[in-house]
């Protein structure tokens, strides 16, 4: 059962249902994961999605913040949703295709301005929500899984714009990359998008702050598609949608994409 599969940090699915519709008609992904719905699972617009074909749809929500969602044009049922360092947000939710495979969706904490736990609570949370994924996929080693989502966490060199400009700068800090590393060793997990597109700079989000964005290019990839071992040899075709950062009031994150021959 072949299917493409795309995540994207929709940054408000209210806000932005317009953009989801669009992204929707024009590349018609079988599954579409989003983060950061910001909206009670009743108040996501599911009406105009199935309409396009999305009838099937997961999600953890809550008012204002966070929120996860799978939309799919395949039958998924949910299998898991996990509040990982207790923080009693709305940041994993978990699918089942009926083919067996688990679709894994995960916005993970930004983690504020200042890479200090000492000084900054929610860097501390970061890291403990991290460690506790690790742990998980330690403990339950994946199978015919795929995990996507805003990871908030751009590990490579040339996954940002200046790596050493960005070594103090959340998001591309060692100790943030090391513990994203040991994440992805836990669960063995394969990298899809740097497995197709092995070499050059590769971005996913760029910042509302520039209003250059595009020429400026001064972004990092933040967004990510791995999957389980034994399945990781069908992932191929991943693209990140740049043009959609330029649509009308856009999300700061572009869509990322992937295919499964599975």
């Amino acid at each position: 059962m072949p299917f493409t599969l795309a995540t994207w940090n929709i940054n408000s699915v209210r806000l932005r249902e317009g953009l989801v519709q669009k992204l929707l008609r024009e590349e018609a992904p079988d599954i579409l994961c989003l983060q950061e719905c910001k909206s009670p699972v009743e108040k996501i617009p599911t009406e105009g999605f199935a309409a396009l074909g999305y009838r099937h749809m997961i999600a953890s929500g809550q008012k204002g913040y966070n929120g996860v969602a799978i939309l799919s044009r395949l039958p998924i049922r949910e299998v898991a949703r996990h509040d990982f360092a207790a923080l009693g947000h709305a940041r994993h939710i978990a699918g089942q295709l009926e083919n067996g495979v688990v679709i894994h969706n995960f916005y993970v904490p930004a983690g504020g301005d200042k890479p200090d736990r000492e000084i900054n609570e929610k860097f501390g949370q970061k890291l403990d929500y991290l460690t506790e994924m690790r742990d998980h996929f330690a403990a339950e080693r994946p199978e015919r899984a795929i995990l996507v989502g805003d990871l908030n966490i751009a590990p490579r060199e040339d996954d940002v714009w200046s790596h050493k400009q960005l070594l103090k700068v959340v998001s591309h800090t060692p100790v943030e990359v090391a513990h994203l590393a040991e994440v992805q060793e836990a669960g063995r997990w394969v990298d899809i998008t740097r497995k197709d597109i092995p070499e050059g700079k590769l971005y996913t989000w760029w910042s509302y702050r520039s209003p250059d964005w595009d020429r400026a290019d001064k972004g990092r990839r933040l967004d990510h598609i791995w999957a389980s071992p034994d399945i990781a040899g069908a992932g191929h075709g991943s693209r990140v949608l740049r043009a959609a950062r330029g649509w009308e009031k856009p999300s700061d994150h572009a869509p990322l994409f992937a295919r499964f021959d599975l």
